[in-house]
C-alpha cells in the first residue's frame, strides 16, 4: 500500500499523481506499486511540489510495518529513535530549526 498526500500542490502535480493514483480526498492519493515505481513517482513529487508540502507512506516488512519520506516545508519532521521513525513538530516561531535540534531540545531535562 502506498499513501501520497500533499498540502499547496500544484495542479500540475496533483494530475500527475491522479494519473497513477486514486485520489480519495482532496490532496490523498492510494496505490499499490513497487518500489521501482514508487520511487519514480516520488521523484516527481520532489521535483513538482514547488512551495507546497507532501508526505509519503508505505508498508514495509519492518518493525513498524511502514516508511515514510517527507518533502517541502511542514512543522512536522521525521526523526530516527533508535531505528524506530517518528515525527517531532517544530515550535511555530522555529520554523528553520533542523529535526535534530527540535529533538535535542525537547529530550533536555
Amino acid at each position: 500500500m502506498l499513501v501520497i498526500v500533499v498540502e499547496n500542490a500544484p495542479p500540475r502535480l496533483r494530475g500527475r499523481l491522479a494519473v497513477w493514483l486514486l485520489e480519495i480526498r482532496a490532496g490523498v492519493y492510494v496505490g499499490r506499486y513497487s518500489r521501482r515505481v514508487r520511487e519514480r513517482i516520488w521523484r516527481d513529487v520532489e521535483d513538482m511540489i514547488g512551495d507546497g508540502d507532501a508526505v509519503m507512506a508505505w508498508a514495509t516488512p519492518t518493525d513498524q510495518g511502514y516508511d515514510f519520506v517527507t518533502v517541502g516545508r511542514n512543522r512536522r519532521m521525521p526523526v530516527d529513535f533508535d531505528g524506530l521513525k517518528l515525527v517531532v513538530f517544530a515550535p511555530r516561531e522555529a520554523k528553520e530549526e533542523t529535526a535534530e535540534q527540535a529533538v535535542r531540545s525537547r529530550l533536555k531535562p
